[in-house]
């Protein structure tokens, strides 16, 4: 049991130990993942296309705290249940949508149109309440507008054939369209994003405890889902070991020399 809990608790140490190194960094990959910009602010004339086929000014629709959803239309994989748990957490949080926040939605595929995006909203609607309509916008742009984007919130993909490779993130923004908190993954708990929305609305950046676990796992693009990075686990633990067994020595000597 004591074993046990020992390695248990050297696996955490692990696992949170690269996430105190610093703010930005990738959490999946080089390639794919998210490298962080807390406190950073979106560019405010990025222009983008909504449903109505109209153009509109990223700075002007940031006028209250604001969820930003970076996914493609055609995703077979992680954009609807990402989109899915942001439809769920709005029914629980006790907020109200349009009022306290709003959430924009931007697909980060050029190629992408308008109405595309109102069929996808349409189709998103038939399972929620219509009432996300009006507060909740589908927009599309080109693809300097759109790189301009991705870039600013640190968010990586990488084109797979058809398919893009890419994470499963919440962007908080506040309404100066200041990057104040990530959230990870396709649910939410109704907490950790009505606090996230109420500390954007102060302009209060918060890190997210749930990133430095990304640092135990990897992503597999083909089964387009997380597994346990057993090899860098594996590596860090030995050196971990390692560690505390040459400080374990050094004091051991010490005590002898005494």
């Amino acid at each position: 049991m004591k074993t046990r809990l020992f390695f248990s608790g050297i696996l955490i140490a692990v696992c949170l130990l690269p996430g105190m190194q610093g703010q930005s960094q990738s959490v999946i990959s080089p390639e794919v993942g998210v490298v962080e910009h807390l406190d950073s602010i979106i560019p405010q004339n990025l222009t983008f296309t909504n449903e109505q086929n109209k153009q509109v000014r990223l700075g002007d629709l940031f006028n209250k705290p604001t969820i930003l959803t970076l996914v493609y239309f055609d995703c077979p994989g992680l954009c609807s249940p990402l989109l899915d748990g942001v439809s769920e957490v709005v029914e629980k949080m006790g907020m109200e949508l349009g009022k306290d926040y709003q959430i924009i939605t931007v697909s980060f595929n050029y190629k992408d149109t308008p109405e595309k995006a109102v069929q996808k909203k349409n189709t998103f609607l038939k399972r929620h309440s219509r009432a996300h309509a009006k507060d909740w916008f589908y927009l599309t742009g080109d693809s300097t507008n759109i790189f301009n984007l991705v870039n600013a919130v640190g968010f990586k993909s990488k084109k797979q054939g058809n398919d893009w490779v890419h994470p499963a993130v919440i962007t908080i923004v506040s309404p100066k369209g200041k990057i104040t908190r990530y959230l990870y993954g396709v649910n939410f708990l109704p907490f950790d994003v009505k606090m996230a929305i109420i500390e954007a609305g102060k302009e209060q950046s918060r890190p997210t405890i749930n990133r430095l676990l990304q640092f135990c796992f990897s992503y597999d693009p083909e089964g387009r889902r997380y597994t346990l990075a057993v090899t860098k686990i594996s590596a860090t633990i030995i050196i971990f070991l390692a560690l505390v067994l040459f400080i374990g020595l050094v004091v051991r000597s010490k005590k002898k020399n005494k």
